[in-house]
């Protein structure tokens, strides 16, 4: 996938992750639609800012509506709530649902028809493979149902050629993390890991160590893993 001369959208791109895809596709030479639900958050010099809210299937046609052709689609919007599976209410994990799962969906059937030959990129979690906390479960719930759709819809855009690649991490400096006090990657250097993988055809970039972990757990006992949970993630 060539990224010079490619043109990318965005979503989720007016903070953290999202702002440094935008950032870093324009240094590579793409056109980037940089996407987020309020238009005046969008502050990218080179970016078309756009409207989109991925939650809202009429914002997610109208936006649609202002893309011509499009190269790459990053899927990098998301949310994670306190949502355990138990709690009181399933608000919480409806809304990360919604979002992290329905939202990357819609956001990709409006979008795959004109991707042929191109690419999407997927910005799953290493808690699609394993759960760290009840607080986390509803977040956990939605990013394993986005890995599984990654593959499937890898699978039914074969016949286009579209490349189809999740982005699995643990622990970047973002808004997301930012009440968790342990060495985090910087966003450009997850992004610049992300866009050499799209670029050398990979289908999965593993980001950091901790998610490397956790991947190489699965085939594993798992009695095993969550004995010690802190010790397999972070040796």
């Amino acid at each position: 996938m060539q990224i010079n001369g490619s043109t990318a959208l965005v979503t989720g791109a007016n903070r953290g992750l999202g702002k440094a895809f935008a950032e870093a596709l324009l240094a590579r030479g793409a056109t980037v639609y940089a996407t987020a639900r309020r238009l005046e958050s969008i502050d990218i010099p080179g970016a078309i800012a756009l409207q989109l809210d991925i939650t809202d299937p009429a914002s997610i046609e109208a936006a649609a509506g202002k893309v011509g052709e499009l190269d790459i689609l990053i899927n990098n919007a998301g949310t994670s709530t306190e949502a355990p599976l138990l709690g009181p209410s399933t608000e919480n994990i409806r809304r990360d649902l919604d979002t992290n799962f329905w939202g990357t969906l819609n956001v990709t059937r409006a979008f795959a028809p004109r991707l042929a030959g191109g690419a999407i990129l997927n910005v799953i979690s290493a808690l699609s493979w394993y759960t760290f906390s009840p607080g986390s479960n509803g977040y956990a719930a939605s990013k394993a149902a986005e890995w599984s759709l990654t593959n499937g819809i890898r699978l039914e855009l074969a016949d286009q050629k579209t490349l189809v690649t999740a982005l699995a991490l643990a622990i970047a400096d973002t808004d997301m993390m930012a009440g968790v006090d342990i060495p985090k990657l910087a966003p450009h250097e997850v992004v610049a890991q992300a866009l050499d993988g799209l670029e050398a055809g990979k289908i999965e970039v593993i980001a950091d160590k901790p998610t490397a972990n956790v991947k190489a757990s699965l085939s594993r006992d798992p009695a095993d893993f969550y004995a010690d949970i802190s010790g397999k993630l972070f040796a």
